[in-house]
């Protein structure tokens, strides 16, 4: 089995008809994502690729196709509406890909959403994929991934791919593999991926990429302790960033000793956990780390 998605989910896109939603829906339902419906107000009683019907609101697209997850490719100044409107419809996990999303918009959805008993991932994230069960859930490139055991948590995007490709050609293939985003607040965050990977059948060991500003690896590393069984094989992003600039994602900022690579990295190996120093060192981590790792 996968972890948030899986066979079950029935996918509507929020924002089907813009350039990114029509260009990536087509991905998603290339890969086999089941994708139910999309949503562009305005626009309802259309169809997308003259089969998915498009709807007004996502509340019309639940009750008619029984949509379950959403996805979120809308404008900055609008999505926060539209996590909201999704959790209002019912939906069980929100996707937000959209960048830019203001901290203080975040700072009021999040516990909108936690309260209409939603899950949000992002936003400003990649989104997620499940190889064994062919479902894509954001825009991640399909081609490099392989059905395998080794779950993968990542707050980088574009380092995503590179890791994953890494594990792919290496013969290392991937239970789900979920992008959590940058930003200084998100939905999902690498101790709730963690819990679900611990709890997963399918995943025998979890690779976590982390990369410079705040404490989430920090506090990621003492969980780990406390609570996996599983290996876990880390990649910090940064380690060569000058000291004490400011760079990257909004999350990624580093101020005085906090939050630099130095830091997070101590902190795995503290927690007796692998770090690799380079992307084509973690396939060879993984396979050395545990015996459930073949390839």
């Amino acid at each position: 089995m996968s972890i948030l998605i899986g066979k079950d989910t029935r996918l509507v896109v929020q924002g089907i008809t813009g350039r990114d939603g029509s260009f990536h829906s087509a991905q998603m339902l290339a890969y086999g994502t089941n994708l139910a419906a999309g949503v562009t107000p305005g626009k309802g009683g259309g169809r997308f690729e003259d089969r998915i019907p498009i709807f007004d609101t996502v509340r019309r697209a639940v009750q008619e196709t029984g949509a379950n997850t959403s996805i979120i490719y809308v404008r900055a100044p609008f999505a926060p509406d539209a996590i909201c409107e999704a959790a209002d419809a019912g939906i069980g996990f929100i996707v937000c890909i959209t960048e830019g999303v203001p901290v203080k918009d975040m700072a009021r959805v999040l516990p909108y959403v936690r309260s209409r008993g939603s899950r949000l991932l992002g936003p400003n994230c990649p989104g997620i994929v499940a190889p064994g069960d062919k479902v894509k859930v954001g825009i991640l490139p399909t081609a490099i991934f392989k059905a395998g055991s080794v779950g993968v948590v990542s707050r980088s995007g574009t380092l995503t791919y590179e890791l994953v490709f890494q594990l792919t050609s290496n013969g290392v293939g991937q239970s789900t593999c979920v992008g959590i985003g940058g930003d200084p607040l998100i939905g999902t965050n690498f101790i709730d991926i963690l819990q679900m990977f611990e709890e997963d059948s399918e995943t025998k060991a979890i690779v976590l990429i982390g990369e410079i500003g705040g404490t989430d690896e920090q506090e990621a590393a003492g969980f780990i302790v406390k609570n996996l069984s599983k290996p876990v094989v880390a990649f910090i992003a940064g380690q060569t960033a000058p000291e004490g600039k400011r760079m990257g994602h909004a999350g990624a900022i580093v101020s005085g000793a906090s939050g630099t690579a130095k830091e997070k990295i101590e902190a795995f190996e503290k927690a007796g956990i692998a770090v690799a120093r380079i992307p084509s060192e973690i396939a060879p981590l993984l396979k050395k780390t545990s015996s459930a790792v073949s390839g």
